[in-house]
């Protein structure tokens, strides 16, 4: 602690910044360095509030300024003269008793590994100790690649597979798992449904979610929308439609969160509530939720940076960098903590600048590129600190302070003696949750024009072009090898065609993905439901394909002939979407599945029998398996069996020969009249084939990341690593 205080003693302080009141003015320089000579004073903390305290919610009529008196009540950091937003007098009757619906929170010696090349060495959060409250907001700041959203996702028992957690989590009091709708996890980025208006994606949510009829829930979403403040964006489309404009980052951000609001959990969990956010919409989230935390409700989330109105509105802080805390604490105890171990913040400074700009390693660079300049700029010289010897500072500041010893204390007032256990709301059924999803995809593709039907009028126009250009073949014997071109053509162009719609799979994946985190969905729900919306659209386009392509080409004209035709196109298109979202699942990325899926689909047509009959492949590899896993074989094969089979063809005058003597100079085919329906039923096992191994897929890969979302166990007196 000395070797640290001689050090930093020895730089200079920045233009004599926060030395004396008259002194602080705005400065040039990068930092606020440690001003000598300053002592530490302890810093108290509130004390441990009972299990059945109710919360004083004042609500100012007016204004979007809220108090919230919890007892005893923190200090205002309005007191400060750090520009901070002034409280204007409260109003007489304006005081509403809310019943305390939040859940304390705790977390002692937290350590979070990343496993390495040989073992779990990596420790992105080192033994992190803290608390919160109901009612409360506690923001995680610090730096990027601080451990933020590492510590964030602890808590809430989110980590990733290759992480191992350390160390103890309580939820009021005891060390139990969080229940399914206790709790409430926004991430950083989330997948929304452009095409639905915002009181529609969120009543499918609650669908999802809730359980009970539905007209129960249409309530839980007009609260939820009042609670979010987007009563005036509730009919209005997320991501816009056509050539309408969608909602603004900051309500779109406010809809993610008020998806996990129709839940009502207890604790709400955020990454990055101000992500891609500019000052003013940020100021009208943390307003927002500074509300929702006004009724009760136990708010943890992380934060890069904030401007000193935001920053006003937190009631604790928990400072991060590299792993370690710096500081955990109120507020305003925060920047009495920087100026006890010497690094006052300046009155026109914003205090999460003057953190960040404190312990961020990054400046360093900056610092340097300074230097050199001081021959033309001599200002800049003055800037002289290692931003490691602050941290360094700040943490053994923290750690021999009488902050850290008041945490404990808090801690263990806490996890003293259990208090109520959050309970599940249960959820709905998942016959219920099929029919959402299969109702909620089908309303997405009836607008979504650019992806679906798009897709059908190119389908159409394909269709149209090959039927002109193999149009007029008669039925002759030299129509044979045109005709059989003209099948393959269309069944292979119109399944490279369906690639189109990767980027609407995409999507779909990508919501799935966000709703199985928080588990309202389940891969074989999504499947079905998948399967199910897809099956009218697909069957659109196969009956208006088929029947363009059909006449166009001339083939007979018999109504079951044409049946079989629609329905063999239709069991295509249906292994072809099972492929696409096999692919899509696994890359999860526009460039990479495109590029897979078009690759796939030119080999398979090499090996379905029309450029080099099937019998005369090399068998290593292109009879088996190419030829055998390439879905075109099965379905050009029975068009041409559904066509040829039970025809003859004249040869001269009295000698004639069967449409399967014809076809074998052009394709292999089989002799059993029965053989166009074993090809259809290998066309539909093929797509009940690629849809269990998309099952799979989904299942191993967020599996894994679902059997990290189980909290703590209910075994207390287990210490060993997760």
């Amino acid at each position: 602690m000395e070797e640290i205080q001689s050090q930093s003693d020895n730089y200079r302080s920045s233009s004599s910044s926060a030395s004396s009141p008259a002194s602080r003015v705005p400065s040039s320089n990068f930092f606020y360095l440690r001003k000598p000579g300053l002592h530490r004073q302890p810093i108290s903390f509130e004390d441990s509030p009972e299990w059945d305290t109710d919360i004083d919610v004042r609500l100012e009529e007016g204004g979007d300024s809220i108090n919230v008196a919890t007892a005893p009540a923190s200090p205002s950091l309005s007191k400060l003269n750090s520009g901070s937003l002034p409280s204007p007098p409260l109003p007489e009757g304006a005081v509403v008793a809310r019943k305390n619906l939040g859940a304390s929170i705790v977390w002692k010696d937290l350590t979070v590994t990343i496993k390495g090349k040989r073992k779990y060495s990596d420790k992105v959060v080192k033994s992190s100790s803290g608390y919160a409250l109901p009612g409360t907001m506690t923001v995680i700041m610090g730096p990027a690649k601080s451990g933020k959203s590492t510590l964030l996702r602890a808590i809430a028992g989110r980590l990733h597979h290759s992480a191992r957690m350390y160390g103890e989590v309580f939820v009021n009091g005891a060390k139990s798992r969080m229940c399914y709708g206790s709790y409430g996890f926004v991430e950083r980025e989330t997948a929304l449904i452009g095409s639905l208006t915002v009181q529609e994606y969120l009543y499918y949510s609650a669908l999802l979610q809730l359980p009970g009829f539905f007209c129960q829930k249409k309530s839980v979403v007009e609260d939820a929308i009042r609670a979010m403040s987007l009563s005036d964006y509730a009919n209005k489309l997320i991501g816009g439609h056509c050539y309408f404009k969608g909602l603004p980052s900051g309500e779109r951000r406010r809809v993610s969160i008020a998806r996990e609001l129709v839940m009502r959990p207890h604790i709400l969990f955020i990454d990055e509530p101000l992500y891609h956010l500019d000052s003013v919409s940020a100021l009208l989230m943390m307003v927002t939720l500074k509300k929702l935390a006004s009724m009760g409700c136990t708010l943890i989330f992380t934060i890069y940076q904030s401007s000193t109105e935001v920053f006003g509105l937190f009631d604790r802080i928990c400072l991060l960098s590299n792993g370690n805390t710096l500081f955990f604490g109120e507020t305003l105890s925060c920047l009495q903590h920087f100026s006890n171990a010497g690094f006052p913040c300046p009155i026109m400074q914003s205090p999460s600048d003057h953190f960040l700009r404190a312990i961020n390693t990054d400046f360093d660079r900056i610092i340097a590129m300074c230097k050199n300049w001081q021959d033309d700029h001599g200002d800049f010289s003055s800037v002289n600190m290692d931003t490691a010897v602050a941290i360094r500072t700040l943490e053994a500041t923290y750690k021999s302070s009488a902050n850290a010893a008041a945490v404990e204390t808090m801690i263990l007032r806490l996890t003293e003696r259990e208090g109520p256990l959050l309970k599940s709301k249960g959820k709905a059924s998942n016959a219920t949750r099929i029919a959402v999803l299969t109702w909620r995809s089908l309303l997405t593709m009836s607008r979504e024009w650019k992806y679906y039907w798009l897709r059908l009028i190119l389908y159409m126009l394909l269709a149209l072009c090959i039927g002109t250009v193999f149009s007029g073949l008669g039925h002759s014997l030299s129509s044979v090898v045109a005709r059989v071109a003209a099948i393959f053509v269309f069944v292979s162009f119109t399944s490279l065609l369906s690639i189109a719609g990767v980027p609407a799979l995409l999507n779909e994946i990508k919501i799935y993905a966000c709703e199985e985190s928080n588990r309202h969905s389940g891969a074989l729900v999504f499947l079905l439901g998948q399967l199910l919306s897809s099956i009218p659209f697909l069957f659109l386009i196969s009956i208006s394909s088929s029947l363009v392509l059909y006449f166009l080409i001339g083939l007979q004209d018999e109504f079951s002939l044409l049946m079989y035709f629609v329905l063999n196109f239709f069991a295509c298109l249906l292994v072809n979407e099972g492929l696409m979202l096999v692919i899509t699942s696994l890359w999860q990325h526009v460039f990479w599945s495109v590029s897979t899926l078009v690759s796939i689909h030119v080999v398979m047509m090499l090996s379905a029998g029309y450029f080099r009959i099937r019998s005369v492949l090399p068998g290593p590899m292109w009879t088996y398996p190419v030829s055998y896993i390439a879905f075109h074989t099965y379905s050009i094969q029975g068009l041409l069996e559904n066509e040829y089979l039970e025809t003859s063809f004249d040869v001269g005058e009295v000698r004639s020969i069967s449409g399967l003597q014809a076809l074998r100079s052009a394709y292999d085919i089989s002799p059993d009249s029965n053989s166009k329906w074993e090809n259809l039923l290998v066309l539909f096992l093929m797509a009940i084939g690629y849809r269990i191994l998309v099952f799979i897929v989904l299942h191993f890969r967020v599996g894994k990341n679902e059997s990290i979302l189980k909290f703590c166990r209910c075994n207390r007196d287990t210490d060993n690593p997760r």
